[in-house]
Formats: structure tokens, C-alpha cells, sequence
């Protein structure tokens, strides 16, 4: 009774103040990422685990999004054995140390509205470390799209990488990784 009694109050308050949760459809939204290197370029997919935003007179207030860093999947290789291959690299501590880290972690602390975009200040958390971010989100007729362009490096994922190491040729790797965020919202 007492828990009922707190959701009410807890919903009263936010109705009142004219914030609103929105539900986001992990199943229907889609979080794409792209790493390149010297030789070309490797693209896959990763899951949302849990995903919430709030708004105000249109307005984004807050978000979290969590990462489900064990989803990742490699899209454009088809050979099975380099798909794996690749794939158990990039969950390896030289990469996400996915055993570790099981999860990142996305928080919106703030929006505004800039000629028909959203401009995002976040915390995103990556490997334990957590480094503040900016990127641009647009309001679509079922949710929101973003591009985020993340160092990698400010996460301590240093492999292969042309700050760290010297005489890489064509081993280096981009030290920016993207990725590419559709949101849908439940009606």
C-alpha cells in the first residue's frame, strides 16, 4: 500500500510540473556503430538493454541508456571464423573488456533546441570511465536519430592507436569510432 501510495505521488508531480517519461521500444530502436582503420572499415550492430527519456514542452530533459556490450555483433564480414574473430577482439580488454564491462552507459544531462535539432550534453560511460560528450539528436515522426563520434582513447582503449604507438602503417586504427542511434518511442 505504501509503495502504491509513493507511484501516485511520484506521478502526480511530474504530471503536474509537465514532464513526461516516453517509452522507447528497445526491440524497434537500433544502435549502429562503425570502427575504421588504415585498411578500410568494420560495421555491426549493439542492443539497448534499458533506454528512458524524459521531456518538457518538447523539450528533452533527461535520458538514460544503458548498452548491452555482449549484443555486438559485426554486420559486414561474412566469413564465420573472422566474423568471430573480430568480434572476440573487440570484447577483449584491448578494446571494451566486455567481461569486465558488461555495459556503457549513455546520461543526458541536458538539451536544447537549435534549428530543428536537439544539441545533447551527456555522460557517457565506456570501460569504467566516464567522459562528458556533445552531439546533435533529430526529432523523427516515431523517435529521435543521432550521430555520435566517440574517442575511444578518452576510454582507455589505446590499441592500435597512432596516439600511443609509433610505426603502426597499416595497422593503425581510427581513434573515433561513430555511432548511429534510432530511437522509437512507444506510442
Amino acid at each position: 500500500m505504501k509503495k502504491l501510495f509513493l507511484l501516485s505521488v511520484f506521478v502526480l508531480l511530474f504530471s503536474s510540473i509537465g514532464i513526461r517519461a516516453q517509452q522507447i521500444d528497445i526491440n524497434k530502436s537500433k544502435v549502429s556503430w562503425i570502427g575504421k582503420k588504415v585498411t578500410g572499415e568494420h560495421s555491426g550492430t549493439i542492443n539497448l538493454k534499458s533506454a528512458a527519456i524524459q521531456i518538457k514542452d518538447e523539450q528533452i530533459k533527461s535520458g538514460e541508456f544503458v548498452i548491452d556490450m555482449n549484443s555486438m555483433i559485426c554486420t559486414d564480414i561474412k566469413d564465420a571464423a573472422y566474423n568471430k574473430k573480430l568480434i572476440g577482439h573487440l570484447k577483449s580488454d584491448d578494446f571494451f573488456g566486455v567481461v569486465k564491462y558488461s555495459t556503457a552507459k549513455l546520461v543526458i544531462r541536458g538539451a536544447e533546441l537549435v534549428k530543428n535539432k536537439y544539441v545533447i550534453q551527456a555522460d557517457l560511460t565506456i570501460k569504467g570511465k566516464t567522459e562528458r560528450i556533445e552531439f546533435n539528436a533529430v526529432k523523427t515522426s516515431s523517435g529521435f536519430i543521432a550521430l555520435l563520434e566517440i574517442d575511444r582513447t578518452k576510454f582507455n582503449i589505446r590499441y592500435g592507436s597512432g596516439k600511443f604507438f609509433e610505426n603502426l602503417g597499416n595497422k593503425m586504427i581510427s581513434d573515433i569510432f561513430t555511432l548511429n542511434i534510432e530511437l522509437v518511442l512507444k506510442a
